[in-house]
């Protein structure tokens, strides 16, 4: 029996690509003009990787100039802006209803995590490094599935732990992507 607070972490999924893009052709359509890209990010964009059964999508913007109309517009699809969570440049957005976004279909929709994010900006270099790294190196990808499903068991529910626990495996690869102090330092403190 799960309770709310239970990390699930789930082998890899070929549903997850095909729910991202029915999300992504959402956002092109509803966001077209404001946005330059649509981006799978997280551990359920990189082909089989465990991963906690949460999608995580950045809409990519070229600057914060068109922010305010973004959030405009995916607050009439159901979603609520909740500022940058302590990450800067990276805008997030929760959904209101499982229905969320409402395109009209009525569907239910996997859970997501939804982002916005500069092109310039940290969080979003971070996001594509690491799904980047991780899909052209499947052992590495594969070491880090196992991490991820002992951290669940280990830390019994506390999601903050599990983050900072493996920030470690993150910053070693985004260390080898070339990565430097300042960068790293500033990911680290987020992770925490």
């Amino acid at each position: 029996m799960n309770d709310a607070n239970t990390i699930i972490v789930a082998d890899y999924s070929p549903e997850w690509p095909l729910v991202f893009e029915k999300l992504r052709q959402i956002y092109w359509t509803f966001l077209g003009d404001l946005i330059t890209d649509i981006q799978h990010v997280g551990s359920t964009s990189v082909p089989g990787l465990a991963a906690k059964p949460v999608l995580d999508i950045d809409l990519v913007i070229d600057d914060n100039t068109t922010l305010a109309a973004v959030i405009t517009r995916l607050e009439s699809l159901g979603y609520e802006h909740r500022g940058d969570l302590g990450i800067p440049n990276r805008e997030a957005f929760g959904r209101t209803s499982e229905k969320t976004p409402l395109d009209g279909s009525g569907r239910t929709w996997l859970r997501h995590n939804l982002y916005c994010c500069p092109r310039d900006s940290l969080a979003l270099r971070n996001h594509l490094a690491l799904r980047d790294y991780l899909r052209s190196h499947p052992d590495k990808a594969g070491e880090y599935g196992e991490i991820k499903k002992r951290l669940a068991e280990e830390v019994h529910g506390d999601i903050d732990l599990y983050i900072e626990k493996k920030s470690p495996f993150i910053l070693g690869v985004l260390r080898e992507m070339g990565f430097g102090g300042d960068d790293l330092r500033s990911i680290s403190e987020q992770n925490k």
